[in-house]
């Protein structure tokens, strides 16, 4: 059994090898049985990460889109939407996924991931938003692609932490009614798609077996995804088995509660050799008056080790992506999604392309790259990445040994390849 899975494997990649992976100026080859193929959608509005595993199950990590009425969304300090504003970013995330999903135009997705609940990661509510069609609630992020792809799963952190919800909301009352209504329009959608059948799930920190191959999960034993942490359980690295990084919550004292971006869900995807992790908005850098705890990729790079594949926390905004993470993780590639001038921080690329934090080459990647950061940062942006604009696809091979980086252009509906980048070689092998 194990020679002629063997063998089917290898007649797999061989079928892939004689075919090229990419061609500039054409549209993506199409995902084949065998490939892992990670793609960072750029809308300029927020992230939103659609996967295909090597059987064609599908996950959709993020889907963000912030307030276009807020003064800030539209300044020079923020990325313009991309395409264009023909169509709302929920709308570019669906036709996206269904030009490059195996199922097209009949496109669904088996697992989406809410890594936290901030609006550049699942939508902001906001006046003239377009309503569903119950009305119930509008289209916006994920309640936007849900309306339109139907969604089977959804995992996302237990919303009651650090306090119930009902009491973290008080605090914005008032100040900031629009986080308000965005929570109470999520939670309107969920009600919605429940009667359709979603499955409403919490994520587990140091589960392998939460998001699973759903066809042929037999063809593809080396293919796991790793729940790292979510809230402050962190994943110990045995069996299912995790540890609270955060101390006793002081429920009657705000400042106790951990903020949102502390509170990511982390994954890390495994294919044979290769390793791609992905870790929402998680903090690293304590700054002055901060509590240590804040600091969570320290322990989460712990108990991770070396990957190929990382994504920027936090879109590589300063208070993230620390020492430790980088000379732990010590990835070929770093993938930056980004949508504002505080994308790099000037420090963090400091640290990610510093020789000192660890040899050896490595290739950043970013998604928008705005004129501000480079006045500000300087030649070490152009120095440092080898694609500053556009969608960010990883295409991992059959069997995880090589992957390439593919960039597509994200100025029109047809994200034609730019740009093609590799072949890499997996570093566990």
């Amino acid at each position: 059994m194990k020679r002629l899975l063997g063998l089917l494997t290898l007649i797999a990649c061989l079928r892939v090898y004689s075919q090229p992976i990419a061609e500039i100026g054409k549209p993506l080859q199409a995902w084949k049985e065998g490939y892992l193929d990670l793609h960072h959608i750029n809308t300029g509005r927020g992230n939103a990460a659609f996967y295909i595993l090597p059987d064609g199950t599908t996950v959709l990590f993020d889907a963000g889109e912030l307030d276009p009425t807020n003064a800030r969304t539209t300044s020079k300090r923020n990325a313009v939407i991309r395409p264009n504003d023909s169509k709302h970013p929920y709308e570019w995330i669906v036709n996206y996924i269904r030009k490059v999903s195996p199922l097209k135009e009949k496109a669904v997705i088996d697992y989406a991931v809410i890594s936290h609940f901030h609006d550049d990661h699942f939508g902001s509510w906001y006046v003239g938003a377009p309503l569903s069609e119950t009305r119930k609630y509008v289209l916006t992020g994920i309640t936007g692609v849900g309306e339109l792809i139907p969604i089977h799963r959804l995992l996302q952190r237990d919303y009651n932490y650090p306090v119930a919800i009902e009491n973290r909301l008080k605090r914005f009352k008032g100040n900031d009614d629009n986080y308000i209504k965005t929570w109470n329009n999520y939670i309107s959608f969920i009600k919605a798609q429940q009667q359709k059948g979603m499955q409403v799930i919490a994520f587990k920190a140091g589960a392998k077996s939460q998001i699973t191959l759903l066809r042929h999960p037999l063809n593809f034993r080396d293919f796991n995804i790793q729940n790292i942490k979510s809230n402050g359980l962190i994943w110990t690295g045995k069996d299912t088995l995790t540890e609270q990084h955060f101390p006793v919550i002081d429920t009657a004292d705000p400042k106790s509660w951990p903020d949102e971006n502390t509170l990511s869900n982390v994954m890390l995807i495994h294919y044979g050799p290769f390793t791609y992790y992905t870790g929402g908005d998680c903090s690293g850098n304590v700054f002055a008056a901060d509590a240590t705890w804040r600091d969570v990729e320290t322990p989460a790079a712990k108990v991770i080790g070396e990957v190929d594949v990382a994504t920027m926390d936090h879109h590589g905004n300063r208070d993230a992506v620390n020492e430790f993470q980088v000379k732990t993780f010590k990835p070929r590639v770093w993938i930056e999604q980004t949508w504002t001038a505080d994308h790099p921080g000037h420090e963090v690329l400091i640290r990610a392309t510093s020789p000192y934090l660890y040899e050896g080459k490595r290739d950043l990647f970013a998604t928008n790259m705005l004129e501000p950061n480079k006045l500000v940062i300087g030649p070490l942006v152009d120095q440092s990445y080898r694609s500053q604009q556009g969608h960010i696809v990883v295409r991992v091979l059959p069997g995880g040994k090589n992957y390439y980086v593919i960039i597509l252009d994200d100025t029109n509906k047809n994200m034609l390849v730019k740009n093609i980048f590799g072949p890499y070689t997996s570093k566990h092998l």
